[in-house]
């Protein structure tokens, strides 16, 4: 897998059905649940025709991110209630966390995968706490996961799009920069600097 490649497929698994999203939001503030769904899903359709035509073929996780959006739109619909529209951002998150999970039982940490596959060289002192932070962001996807279901029932639209768009992104930063900092200060505790050092320069050495 080329890195331009891998790097999409990084992109899509927090930001698939993000436009879709938005174009629900504005278009049903001003005109109604029904006008909304159907802009949401134009768009759902939209990006997956896009990366198709830029990348010649779409992700898998843009197949299920958008299409899970076209099916619920449509329940949504049919039943003349947007909410099933709005569970989509919590179903995604928690095949996410589930996905993380049985990474961490198969022995192959996501986050080392996705890591591999863009042509990162984690340094060994990170590789072996993967599995614990894999597991660990399964958690941080399951807690989001109660917390878009519940925005979906009864927040605002408004509010439900924040929480998809900013609030996913900016939670996941943060937590990221904590796990960065609670792994080197653990390696900090178990390695010489010189050690931790030496580890970082074998990630910066071609591979023969």
């Amino acid at each position: 897998m080329s890195q331009d490649s891998a790097k999409s497929k990084a992109f899509a698994v927090f930001f698939a059905g993000l436009l879709p999203v938005i174009a629900f939001t504005v278009i049903e503030e001003y005109y109604g649940t029904i006008a909304g769904l159907v802009a949401g899903m134009v768009f759902g359709v939209g990006e997956i025709c896009f990366e198709l035509y830029k990348h010649k073929k779409v992700q898998k996780i843009t197949w299920i991110g958008n299409g899970l959006l076209l099916v619920l739109g449509g329940v949504s619909l049919l039943s003349d209630e947007g909410i099933w529209f709005k569970l989509q951002p919590a179903l995604m998150e928690a095949v996410f966390a589930v996905a993380l999970w049985i990474s961490v039982i198969m022995k192959k940490p996501l986050i080392v995968v996705l890591a591999e596959q863009q042509g990162q060289k984690l340094p060994d002192f990170m590789k072996s706490r993967m599995s614990g932070m894999t597991f660990r962001m399964g958690i941080f996807f399951a807690i989001h996961t109660g917390l878009a279901v519940w925005a979906a029932f009864y927040w605002s639209t408004s509010a439900w799009a924040l929480l998809k768009g900013v609030g996913l992104t900016v939670s996941l930063i943060v937590y990221m920069l904590a796990e960065i900092f609670y792994i080197r200060r653990a390696a900090m505790r178990s390695l010489t600097p010189e050690q931790i050092l030496e580890q970082i320069e074998k990630t910066k050495t071609p591979s023969p």
